[in-house]
């Protein structure tokens, strides 16, 4: 057994300290977190630039001429296109500029939450949990540090990608996208990105557990999403302006250029930093705010078993992911209905579309955004196949596996957890889309059809567990380059049939090998290939798991 993560060496002078310096080590433990996160940062704030560049990119391509781009405002005034998109006002001149930020704020919003909710919580209840906080508490370091520190690296990482944002765009050239619509789209990232950091910095002070903390706050984001789609749809707008995210677009890159609503970002930035910080003096180190609820005396007799306990130990993540994906596909197959009419005048969709082939454009639509459902499953199975991997490197492993259980069982329960819950939240996408879907065209039919499709990509996530057990059973200090499979299978599944990439990037994804129901006719061959190499990498996975040392940290 090796140990491995040593704790930031604390400044020297005690004197530091001296008067009550609450903030005394936060240079030091900025320094350590940056240094932690110098592979994750990078990444993030990379995929969520090139993201952006090759959307506008795409935009040049497909909008070329501009009655393109007024049949798409056309398409986009709909309800189902505002709530996907945004406020109406970024129709009325819809060149690349005011496109890009009218279909890519919102989306984007939600992204940047994403990375700061998760800096917060890595850096401050994460490190509690694990009790290191109370190791590095106990040195010369002051109470407000490892939450100062942690919104400074939030900070640091919002501010990088705005800039990388507004010099990248304004680098592009491209009409409509000017410097000054430029730096206000980038720092309208960061000035949501700091909202959520800062909520995340009260939800920690709430629970005493990371997925708590996490979970909360970004039902905070979802929440945040609803209702500025809610506002942007319907009558009543004021909806949106209960929300971040309506503030940021509606701050109109592009279009008016207006300043002021980021204000509002970070005067609710500053006021939930405070309360956080403020909560933080109301708690011990290692516990929440909210009492731990009392357990039953004795386990039930589920819990006595692997399946059980992993199951238990899922459940709110399983929960989380599936009444997502249910609303997710309920919000694409409210559009369904409109899909023709959204998409007959952009030639490159309609290739795609043809290429993908189907009885009707609405058909081939939902195939195409199966993909998007497929990959947001494939991101909670990835999460659910490393979940062994936290578990072993936070010391809990350790204990249960010196007992009689196996080390095959062990992992065997979350592997099934893995599996079976990408495959019920795979359902319950395809349940929404299909009610939804079927509701928008009057085609009953639709329902089954969509079911059948979506549960047509579970061999797919199945690989995608097997890839994920593989790195951790023999490479675990690389287990977190499971990612890989969902990203490259959003890029070249989906953004590839827009941007015609070559067929064989496709087929490296175990995504490209599922038929494109219910455009496409059921081949159940790539299924039942899938599924058995699926069977082989967790079989490899597990054998090399058996054979390798326990790391903790």
């Amino acid at each position: 057994m090796t140990t491995a993560t040593t704790a930031p060496e604390a400044p020297a002078s005690v004197g530091q300290v001296a008067g009550g310096n609450a903030l005394a080590g936060t240079r030091t433990l900025i320094r350590f977190a940056l240094r932690r996160d110098r592979i994750r940062f990078p990444v993030w704030i990379l995929a969520l630039l090139l993201g952006t560049l090759m959307t506008a990119n795409s935009f040049s391509t497909l909008y070329s001429d501009p009655q393109d781009r007024a049949n798409a405002a056309r398409s986009m005034g709909s309800p189902a296109g505002l709530a996907m998109s945004g406020p109406r006002h970024y129709l009325d001149d819809y060149a690349f500029g005011s496109m890009l930020a009218h279909q890519m704020l919102g989306f984007m919003a939600v992204l940047v939450g994403l990375m700061s909710v998760l800096i917060i919580t890595r850096h401050t209840r994460a490190e509690e949990e694990t009790g290191r906080a109370e190791l590095v508490r106990s040195t010369v370091v002051g109470r407000h540090a490892h939450l100062a520190a942690a919104l400074s690296v939030a900070v640091l990482a919002n501010l990088a990608l705005a800039l990388l944002l507004a010099f990248g765009l304004a680098g592009l050239g491209m009409e409509g996208i000017d410097t000054a619509g430029s730096l206000l789209y980038g720092f309208g990232h960061a000035a949501v990105g700091l909202v959520f950091a800062a909520v995340s910095a009260v939800t920690v002070q709430l629970t005493a557990h990371t997925r708590g903390a996490s979970g909360m706050a970004l039902a905070v984001v979802g929440v945040a999403y609803v209702l500025r789609a809610a506002g942007d749809s319907g009558e009543n707008a004021a909806l949106s302006w209960l929300s971040p995210i309506g503030w940021v677009q509606r701050s109109y890159p592009y279009v008016d250029n207006r300043w002021w609503p980021l204000l509002l970002c970070l005067a609710l930035a500053v006021a939930c930093a405070a309360a956080g910080f403020a909560l933080s003096t109301r708690r011990d180190v290692g516990a929440g705010l909210r009492p731990e609820k009392l357990g039953r005396p004795t386990a039930s007799d589920a819990l006595t078993t692997p399946l059980g306990f992993a199951l238990r130990l899922h459940r709110g993540m399983l929960i989380g992911f599936g009444a997502g994906l249910f609303l997710m596909g309920a919000m694409y197959g409210s559009i369904l209905g409109d899909a023709e009419d959204m998409l007959k005048d952009i030639d490159q969709i309609q290739e795609a579309l043809d290429r993908i082939g189907g009885a009707g454009v609405a058909e081939s639509f939902a195939s195409m955004v199966m993909v998007v459902l497929t990959v947001v499953a494939a991101v909670y199975v990835v999460m659910a196949a490393l979940r062994p991997r936290s578990e072993e490197t936070a010391g809990r492993a350790e204990p249960l596996l010196a007992t009689g259980l196996s080390r095959a069982r062990w992992v065997g329960g979350h592997l099934a957890v893995a599996m079976g819950g990408g495959t019920v939240v795979l359902l319950l996408a395809g349940l929404g889309f299909g009610i939804a879907g079927a509701a928008s065209t009057g085609d009953a039919g639709l329902l089954p059809d969509l079911v059948g499709a979506a549960l047509a990509y579970a061999p797919a996530l199945w690989v995608t567990v097997g890839v994920a057990v593989v790195l951790f059973g023999w490479f675990p200090q690389a287990s977190q380059a499971a990612w890989i499979v969902p990203v490259y299978a959003f890029v070249v599944g989906y953004l590839g049939q827009i941007l015609q990439f070559p067929g064989w990037m496709n087929n490296l994804s175990p995504f490209g090998h599922v038929p494109r129901l219910p455009a496409a006719d059921m081949d159940w061959t790539p299924l039942l290939l899938l599924s058995l190499v699926a069977a082989g990498l967790v079989w490899l996975g597990l054998a090399g798991f058996r054979r390798r040392d326990l790391e903790t940290k």
